[in-house]
């Protein structure tokens, strides 16, 4: 079965390289804005991810959602510690917020089903 999230991560880089090449300023930006702000600090990296993909929660950024997820797992945060985080969301934006755990929900499926 085909998710929401086996789609995203087949086509993100695509899409975000076609989209960085078409808009290099603003990509050049972000980029070094991001990195200015996500890099270890008084917060942890892992703490910054979690923040990042419960903001992208409770705003409903499905990409943000399925980006800081994979982030968050290559920086060490366990699946609990990722929904934990998505529930903070939850709490703080209700509704709207519990539609887009699914997503977390198959983000982590994804990035962490055996390779095959």
């Amino acid at each position: 079965m085909s998710t929401t999230a086996d789609r995203f991560y087949a086509t993100w880089s695509d899409r975000m390289g076609h989209a960085k090449a078409s808009a290099p300023d603003i990509a050049r930006g972000f980029g070094s804005m991001f990195a200015a702000i996500m890099k270890e600090g008084a917060l942890t990296v892992r703490d910054k991810e979690l923040i990042a993909l419960a903001i992208g929660v409770s705003m409903g950024c499905e990409a943000c959602i399925y980006a800081h997820v994979e982030k968050c797992l290559k920086v060490g945060a366990t699946p609990e510690q990722i929904v934990e985080a998505a529930g903070v969301a939850v709490v703080m934006q209700g509704g709207p917020a519990y539609t887009h755990l699914p997503e977390v929900v198959e983000a982590i499926d994804h990035l962490t089903a055996p390779k095959a």
